[in-house]
């Protein structure tokens, strides 16, 4: 398999490297999320090793944001949180399965090869809806009551995000990860894309991008 491991721990990161490359398999190592989503835009994996704690954010809004983009590869999550809570998370946001620090090495080797057959025969469920909004992460197209919208490629990937998970709020660090794979200096490039978006759903439209005040964003239907 050609693995991605993404950890910021340089001692795990190496000791998995190591022995899943010993055992057979092509690794890839990026430290960070933005690292990672540089990689996946230019090679296609097998599967993931996902860290929740990057130096740049949780592991898991990565993984949200692959699944809203449609990429089904298998995504092993790993962290050193073990309450039910953290795992349930894991899972909502694309995780296939979940490993807690410590671990041993041959466990993680098992479960990526029950994880990659089980992708083998899994189908892929690329299209998001809420309400009358529709996106279809295959072909890029969001839809809105049947009627297709053009977008350009980032507010495309922040509506992906935000239908991901509707009515849940997301922060702004959140969002621009996902759009742009780290954080901005600036909140008016997330405000601009933002402003995108709301135009071309309209202000009449049922399904909004509305602000909690404070907290962030989310997408909601009326």
């Amino acid at each position: 398999m050609h693995l991605l491991i993404i950890e910021d721990d340089r001692t795990i990161a190496e000791n998995l490297y190591e022995y899943l490359e010993a055992r057979g398999h092509q690794c890839d190592y990026a430290g960070s999320i933005a690292a990672a989503a540089a990689l996946l835009a230019c090679t296609a994996f097998d599967a993931l090793v996902l860290d929740r704690n990057l130096p740049d954010g949780d592991g898991l809004a990565l993984a949200r944001r692959l699944r809203a983009e449609g990429r089904a590869m298998p995504i092993l999550v790993l962290t050193a949180r073990d309450a039910l809570e953290d795992k349930l998370l894991g899972f909502e946001a694309g995780g296939d399965d979940y490993l807690v620090k410590p671990f041993a090495l041959q466990e993680l080797e098992v479960r990526l090869l029950a994880l990659a057959r089980r992708s083998a025969v899994r189908p892929a469920d690329p299209v998001l809806r809420h309400g009358a909004l529709e996106f279809r992460a295959a072909t890029q197209e969001l839809r809105l009551q049947g009627r297709l919208l053009a977008l350009p490629p980032k507010p495309l990937r922040l509506v992906a995000e935000l239908l991901a998970q509707p009515e849940r709020v997301f922060s702004r660090r959140e969002l621009e990860i996902a759009v742009w794979g780290h954080e901005q200096d600036s909140s008016d490039n997330l405000r601009s894309v933002l402003h995108t978006l709301r135009r071309t759903l309209g202000d009449d439209a049922s399904t909004q991008v509305v602000n909690v005040h404070g907290l962030g964003y989310k997408l909601v239907s009326r």
